[in-house]
């Protein structure tokens, strides 16, 4: 069997203006590493996210297009004031483009400790039916 991971073809991009043309998002975005694996069952999808809560991670599906989005910022502790910073702040994106074996409805999101878990269960394979003519 071939791998699936193989057809969940990555379509990642850094966002980068060529020169003299407009910018097409208002921040800088990022691209996290991420590993795909599979199982009989599932592929499982791993996205680095150091520092980045939970509650800021957006993961949608449309179509076949997986998409995982949040925001970088960079915010100095209560009381202090910024003086010097080498973070850089933007938004973090990714995309995934799903095949037809994954069950789009049952897709499953977990961060733990700055990684994103993402598992996709594989759909039953299609079966072959007989259609009655009349």
């Amino acid at each position: 069997m071939a791998m699936s991971a193989q057809n969940l073809s990555d379509v990642k991009r850094e966002v980068r203006t060529p020169e003299g043309a407009e910018p097409t998002r208002p921040r800088r975005a990022f691209v996290p590493r991420a590993d795909i694996l599979e199982t009989p069952d599932s592929i499982v999808v791993i996205v680095d996210l150091p520092g980045v809560d939970a509650k800021a991670v957006d993961v949608s599906v449309d179509r076949n297009l997986l998409t995982i989005h949040g925001p970088v910022a960079s915010e100095a502790p209560e009381g202090y004031t910024l003086t010097y910073s080498e973070y850089a702040m933007g938004d973090w994106h990714r995309e995934f483009v799903l095949s037809d074996e994954v069950k789009r409805d049952a897709i499953q999101a977990v961060v733990k400790n700055g990684v994103l878990r993402l598992t996709l269960p594989k759909a039953d394979p299609a079966r072959k039916i007989q259609v009655r003519v009349e």
